[in-house]
């Protein structure tokens, strides 16, 4: 994929961000569908920014409502299935709601 700004529909916040390994990269059909399944949610959204120099990694990240539960869970099937693709993902979780 590209990277590129993908505007959210709704009042998300960003749950977790990761980038991906070198040469690696995904569509946000896919990002989001893997995003959906991991968070057991259908309102959740997806984006990617580019880095700021050409060699600079992208950051994608996954977005949900703040009442989003099970953290903890949810971190597992996201790695679980990005595994899965054979996604090499360095994956940080940026909100600390309930774990």
């Amino acid at each position: 994929m590209a990277p590129r700004n993908i505007k959210t529909s709704n009042p998300s916040i960003a749950m977790f961000r990761f980038t991906l390994g070198t040469d690696q990269s995904i569509g946000p059909k896919d990002l989001q569908s893997i995003w959906v399944r991991a968070s057991q949610l259908p309102d959740v959204s997806v984006g990617c920014v580019a880095g700021q120099r050409p060699e600079d990694k992208a950051t994608y990240s996954l977005y949900a409502t703040q009442s989003l539960e099970g953290l903890a869970e949810v971190e597992t099937r996201l790695r679980r299935l990005l595994d899965e693709r054979n996604l090499r993902v360095a994956l940080l979780c940026v909100h600390a709601g309930v774990r």
